[in-house]
C-alpha cells in the first residue's frame, strides 16, 4: 500500500484546511486509515480514523468537533477537514493505514504510512 498525502499550507488561525490521502497499490486491504500528527518538537498524535469496512470514525478528544474524516471510494481517497483552525494545529499531517484491527490510536499498529504534509496555522 503507498499512501500520498497533500493539502498542507498556510493557514489563518479560524480557516479551513482539507488535507487529502490517495491510497494505492493492495489498497482494498487497508482496514484502517488514520490521520496522525506532529507538532515540532512533539510526538506522533493520533488525530482520526476511518474503517473502510462500516466507515466508522474515531477522533482524538482534542480534535473532536474540528476535525471529520471522510472518504471517496471512488478516488480511493480519505479527506481529513480541519474546521476554526489554531495555531496548536500546526504540525506535520500523516496519514497510515493497517490490514488488520488494532488500537486506532496507537501509531505502532500502523503497517504503512504516507510521507506526510505540513500544515501551518499563522494567528
Amino acid at each position: 500500500v503507498q499512501l500520498q498525502a497533500s493539502g498542507g499550507g498556510l493557514v489563518q488561525a479560524g480557516g479551513f484546511r482539507r488535507l487529502s490521502c490517495i491510497a494505492s497499490g493492495r489498497s482494498f486491504n487497508i482496514y484502517t486509515l488514520a490521520w496522525f500528527r506532529q507538532a515540532p518538537g512533539k510526538g506522533r498524535e493520533f488525530a482520526a480514523a476511518i474503517r473502510y469496512g462500516t466507515s466508522a470514525t474515531y477522533y482524538s478528544d482534542s480534535v473532536k468537533g474540528r476535525f471529520t474524516i471522510s472518504r471517496d471510494n471512488a478516488k480511493n481517497t480519505v479527506y481529513l477537514d480541519i474546521n476554526n483552525l489554531r495555531p496548536e494545529d500546526t504540525a506535520v499531517y500523516y496519514c497510515a493505514s493497517r490490514q488488520t484491527g488494532g488500537t486506532n490510536w496507537c501509531w505502532g499498529s500502523y503497517d504503512y504510512w504516507g510521507r506526510g504534509t505540513l500544515v501551518t496555522v499563522s494567528s
